[in-house]
């Protein structure tokens, strides 16, 4: 099966996710498909802390892939935060 969650990178005390697109099998921070995004908790003011393609995600979820609950709620997050298109 194919899932959608975050990969950890970054130094200790400052973590740094991307968010991937990997074979369930596979180790967390093993191999994987497609890199879809990042996030930063530890952003600092000024700084970008989260990026998703919200186009790629979604044509990995019509394709049968699981998110984790996790990445559920950071997607959430960017479709609220992203502008209206008029």
């Amino acid at each position: 099966m194919v899932v959608i969650r975050l990969s950890r990178g970054g130094a200790n005390g400052s973590p740094f996710y991307n968010l991937v697109v990997a074979d369930k099998r596979v180790r967390r921070d093993g191999s994987f498909i497609e890199r879809v995004g990042f996030y930063k908790p530890g952003a600092v003011e000024g700084e970008e802390g989260l990026r998703i393609q919200l186009d790629r995600v979604t044509y990995w979820l019509e394709k049968g892939a699981k998110a984790s609950p996790t990445v559920q709620r950071l997607v959430a997050q960017t479709k609220a935060a992203a502008p209206v298109a008029a």
